[in-house]
């Protein structure tokens, strides 16, 4: 479970065009950074060098991560469901604290500015899977076990 990445149909699509611009517009404008700053002269003192070849290695990097991210996606929708599911918005309480909080089941590129992102895969992720509202699921987090309550589930 913990390689598959479960995205909704917009971040894949969204993800996807990231991707195809990075491989194709990121790649030629790079190319012709570092091209530039090779006319430049000394490449051991050449900071737009040396900033253009970092440039590069970061952007390398995330094609990368989106290539293997793509390649293990499942496409998730919220559906409406009595229980816990990857797409699914949920609101928890930890035991003890009388504030819900409220998170999103999927991957950390859903960025959605309203709630945080859990993994499914993450500790908790795991436990709030399948998880009614009303059910108590407890979890092994740094500190030791924690149980939060499932109080709302949204679609």
């Amino acid at each position: 479970m913990t390689d598959v990445h479960h995205l909704s149909q917009a971040t894949h699509d969204r993800l996807s065009a990231e991707l195809e611009h990075l491989t194709s517009h990121g790649r030629t404008d790079i190319a012709r950074k570092i091209q530039a700053a090779r006319e430049l002269g000394d490449l051991s003192e050449n900071g737009d060098y040396h900033a253009a070849k970092d440039e590069q290695g970061k952007m390398e990097a995330r094609i990368r991560h989106l290539e293997a991210l793509l390649d293990r996606a499942e496409i998730v929708e919220a559906s409406a469901s009595d229980v816990v599911a990857p797409g699914t918005i949920v609101s928890i309480c930890y035991e003890g604290d009388d504030e819900p909080e409220r998170f999103l089941i999927g991957s950390i590129e859903e960025r959605h500015e309203e709630v945080d992102v859990i993994s499914p895969g993450s500790p908790l992720g795991q436990a709030l899977l399948g998880a009614a509202v009303g059910d108590v699921v407890d979890f092994e987090a740094p500190g030791g076990t924690l149980k939060v309550e499932v109080v709302d589930l949204e679609i």
